[in-house]
């Protein structure tokens, strides 16, 4: 391989201070290793760290980390920022006739992976919840904290990340929030509830901002007639997958290694992540803007990217600004209707159901077995996202939770039917499951290359509000019945619809040029 050559596979992996990136990286692996030395010891005592001092060896991690992430930080970002506005439109695009090619699979899988480890960091608050009352000897009130301010990170995460994507790339962005992510796998370590509060909450930021940038980045790499159902099928197995593994994590070492060992997952899986950032390819008006030219080449030999005139301005701008305002509304609407049914009608449930005088075993059979019905969700509005519609897919999958909160408000008496109550909890598993599938998706391919990372992160954000709210509803005691959460959802969630269908466009097989011209 010639020095060229190896120029552009080092730069391939993270630009041009690479040195600096992979030296705090380093620094990082170091200071999280050196937490472990304490795990040991606590695990030949129950695998309890409460109330002990930290030592030597976990003061000098924490110092290293303290000087990596910044490091890994600055050698992340490019040293030329793009010089693009929030005007800026797709100027580089795969032909429509593009085949599916080893490269796009490898971005898929990839990706994939990188949402499946994202995922996994908020989806194990619920297993570590009781180890962490029991050991911290703290209320369920104070515990509730937890899932709080990480869903709390989660949000705030989105926004920033997406708007990090916006300025300087997609790629980096996913390596920010990978490095965030290995950093705040020490909050398996912590001695204290109140660290643990911190972590966590940094936890949730970076968990919360690589989803959006992965739906960004893969709307402007895939080819149009295969962009649809792989931004679905990616990131609705990447969220799936996440609760799989955390659940399976937590099955094979919580028994044996206590709650701690699960917050740990982060740093091994971490890493994995960081090893595979070669095959993360960046966006590639970005490359032009910051003049790496080589990478481009690469990337348009490798993904039949070829570069077009942008699309032109639309004629009538104030409309145009007008149509996005409309559209963006439709679709925070609809993400904040979808967090509240999620994070609070169906994390409240085992709760309304044992308030029913179904048995805990009952209980959770009962949602076991609507989950069940609702796996093949994904593959169906992968299907219809892609070879139906993707605007009137979004609005069918609004109408089936609608028809879910709808049936909560059927009289108790058919509620107490066990097959009455499978089909209504069905039908909003099904209707949530399919929504959060095609909305983000749907987000990343409305919005031109100028703003889609924020607009995409706003969408990401608001799905992660109602979860905020419910955790801050369950701090002070406002738990809501079944029928109560939902009466209150059943107007935005209609709304979320109408708005939809009034303000959304079809996109299906569409290029991002045509549009970002199309008003």
């Amino acid at each position: 391989m010639t020095r060229s050559n190896h120029a552009v596979r080092r730069a391939s992996v993270i630009g041009e201070r690479w040195p600096i990136f992979w030296a705090g990286c380093a620094a990082i692996s170091v200071g999280v290793a050196l937490h472990l030395p304490m795990l040991a010891m606590a695990h030949q005592m129950g695998n309890h760290l409460a109330g002990m001092p930290m030592d030597g060896w976990m003061y000098a991690g924490m110092a290293l980390i303290l000087f990596g992430v910044p490091a890994a930080i600055f050698g992340a970002l490019p040293k030329r920022r793009v010089t693009h506005d929030a005007h800026a439109a797709t100027m580089f695009e795969a032909p429509d006739e593009t085949p599916f090619g080893r490269w796009h699979a490898t971005v898929l899988l990839v990706l994939t992976l990188g949402l499946i480890i994202d995922t996994m960091k908020p989806a194990t608050l619920g297993f570590v919840l009781p180890g962490m009352r029991d050991e911290y000897g703290i209320a369920a009130a104070s515990a509730a904290m937890l899932p709080f301010v990480a869903l709390l990170g989660t949000t705030i995460g989105s926004f920033v990340w997406g708007w990090l994507a916006d300025i300087y790339g997609r790629r980096v962005s996913i390596l920010l929030s990978t490095i965030l992510f290995v950093s705040t796998s020490i909050c398996g370590a912590m001695p204290s509830f109140e660290w643990n509060l911190l972590m966590c909450f940094l936890m949730g930021c970076s968990a919360g901002g690589m989803l959006p940038v992965v739906y960004t980045l893969l709307a402007e790499v895939m080819p149009p007639r295969h962009r649809s159902w792989v931004l679905v099928l990616v990131g609705g197995t990447g969220l799936v997958g996440g609760y799989l593994a955390a659940s399976g994590a937590a099955h094979l070492f919580e028994p044996a290694f206590g709650w701690r060992s699960l917050w740990l997952q982060g740093f091994p899986t971490g890493l994995l992540l960081l090893a595979l950032a070669r095959w993360i390819p960046e966006s590639p008006r970005f490359l032009l803007e910051q003049g790496r030219e080589a990478e481009l080449a690469q990337m348009a030999d490798r993904f039949g990217i070829v570069r077009r005139q942008a699309a032109p301005t639309p004629p009538n701008a104030a409309f145009a600004a007008q149509h996005h305002r409309q559209l963006t509304a439709a679709l925070v609407i609809s993400a904040l209707s979808w967090s509240f049914v999620t994070f609070g009608l169906l994390l409240w449930l085992p709760s309304d159901l044992r308030d029913r005088g179904f048995s805990a075993e009952l209980a959770s059979g009962i949602i076991a077995s609507s989950a069940l019905v609702a796996l093949p969700t994904i593959m169906v509005a992968a299907l219809l996202y892609s070879r139906w519609s993707s605007k009137w897919t979004l609005v069918g999958t609004i109408m089936l939770t609608l028809m879910g909160l709808g049936g909560a408000l059927l009289p108790a008496t058919a509620l107490s039917s066990p097959p009455v109550l499978i089909a209504v909890i069905a039908l909003l598993v099904v209707g949530s499951n399919g929504m959060i599938a095609v909305l983000l998706p749907y987000a990343a391919e409305n919005y031109p290359l100028g703003v889609r990372g924020r607009a995409t992160g706003l969408i990401a954000a608001s799905s992660k509000f109602g979860g905020v709210a419910a955790q801050g509803f369950a701090l002070v005691g406002l738990i809501p019945t079944l029928g109560g959460a939902a009466l209150a959802l059943l107007v935005p969630m209609t709304a979320s619809a109408g708005l939809v269908g009034y303000a959304g466009r079809e996109t299906r097989g569409r290029s991002l040029r045509e549009l970002e011209a199309e008003i």
